[in-house]
């Protein structure tokens, strides 16, 4: 499928959060697609792709560390931001280590968000999905 927009995914369990977010991309011209779950994103990864996941960390059932590990299993290479309100040294190191573009802290600041976002909208467009991403430092 062939889109002229952006596709972002969020990928939380807060709906309020999930709103927000999405009323942020579609304000800066992304199409946005939600899920309050990682078990209902990686299910919809059957039919479509999006060009970059905004991953919360922290969810009942299955955390952000799981999707990123069965991203990485399949060989995924969708650009993932992750957001967290409860930073651990240990668990940002993991995240990175398992592929994630950037770890960003909860609350978000727009345009850091919007910077890690367009920085893994980049790295797709300008390497099709064929090279490592670069770590992004965390943002308190």
């Amino acid at each position: 499928m062939s889109r002229t927009r952006p596709l972002i995914a969020v990928v939380d369990d807060e709906e309020p959060v999930r709103n927000a977010f999405r009323r942020l991309f579609r304000s800066t011209g992304h199409d946005v697609e939600t899920f309050p779950s990682g078990a209902d994103f990686l299910e919809s990864l059957a039919d479509h792709e999006p060009d970059c996941l905004l991953l919360d960390l922290h969810m009942p059932g299955m955390d952000g560390l799981e999707v990123l590990t069965r991203l990485a299993l399949a060989g995924d290479r969708i650009p993932v931001v992750i957001v967290t309100g409860h930073d651990q040294p240990e668990t940002r190191s993991r995240a990175l280590a398992a592929g994630a573009t950037a770890y960003l802290l909860k609350p978000v600041d727009e345009e850091t968000l919007l910077a890690a976002i367009a920085s893994g909208l980049a790295s797709v467009s300008s390497s099709s999905r064929t090279t490592e991403p670069t770590p992004a430092q965390p943002i308190r």
